[in-house]
């Protein structure tokens, strides 16, 4: 199959390229051309700015994709400029589990239905990150509905490769002894590893599934069960204090991910205690 992918040349966007690829698919890569990327000659490139239609037009030109997986549509100002000019047979999109207005134990995609959602145009600073990704899967549905589409739905993606740092903070800030201000110790959240959240995307692009689909690992874990285990490995405990540096997990409470229609279309995720602590291991490692 031709899959083009709009981005992925960093992240878990670079595990979906190297699942495609060992598939045997033709894979094209769009990117302002910034990033440099490791793939040498397995891939094609394109060079573009997916909010510039004409620039889109540009680059594509009367090219043809069967699938096109969309890793940075950030608002429903995104949509238009890339699907009115490139034509696919599919179109896959990197959602979110923060579309939910409230996420709790078994969260499940009918909790949030983009067929029905007011659309309102707007980038990606206009309105906090749930909204805005909101809004860029309302215009998939409501705007362009000839198109057979997939909204994969994540909680935190972490893992050794993890440019936003967020599990680093709470590793290193035990280990150096630095203060934190943690509002949800004990809530219960989901998570999903990197090269995992790559490859769900790669498989939902060769899926005959449409619709919002929920991707996560199996089970929970709260940042106090963290803790205790880095207590354990390190003899160092966390310091909490109201006037500590922020935690990127603040403002989370309990939760966790259905994901019966992601194992209805053949996928099996892993269990979150089969790996967490291997990371935690890892992050500890490195900061050594």
């Amino acid at each position: 199959m031709k899959i083009l992918i709009i981005g992925g040349t960093r992240y878990f966007g670079k595990h979906t390229v190297e699942k495609l690829l060992a598939e045997g698919h033709e894979v094209t890569i769009a990117t302002r051309g910034r990033t440099p990327d490791d793939f040498g000659d397995r891939v094609k490139r394109l060079v573009l700015d997916r909010q510039d239609p004409v620039s889109v037009k540009k680059a594509v030109g009367d090219m043809y994709f069967d699938v096109l997986i969309d890793k940075v549509a950030y608002g429903s100002n995104d949509i238009p400029p890339v699907l009115d000019n490139i034509r696919c047979g599919r179109y896959v999109q990197m959602s979110t589990t923060s579309v939910y207005e409230k996420k709790h134990m078994d969260t499940r995609e009918e909790e949030y239905d983009p067929s029905s959602y007011g659309i309102v145009w707007c980038w990606r600073n206009d309105y906090d990150y749930g909204e805005t990704k909101r809004q860029a899967e309302a215009v998939i549905v409501q705007k362009y509905p000839e198109i057979p589409s997939v909204m994969v739905r994540y909680p935190f993606v972490i893992g050794m490769d993890d440019y936003s740092k967020r599990m680093v903070f709470y590793v290193s800030h035990i280990l150096e002894g630095k203060p934190m201000h943690i509002d949800n110790p004990d809530e219960q959240m989901g998570f999903i590893r990197s090269d995992e959240a790559g490859y769900f995307i790669a498989h939902m692009a060769l899926s005959e599934f449409t619709g919002p689909v929920n991707g996560s690992s199996e089970g929970t874990v709260s940042l106090n069960d963290i803790f205790i285990y880095i207590e354990k490995k390190t003899g160092k405990r966390p310091i909490l204090s109201e006037d500590g540096d922020e935690a990127p997990y603040n403002g989370e409470t309990e939760y966790s991910i259905n994901t019966e229609k992601a194992k209805s279309t053949g996928f099996r995720f892993t269990k979150l205690h089969d790996w967490i602590y291997d990371l935690i291991d890892g992050i500890i490692e490195e900061l050594k």
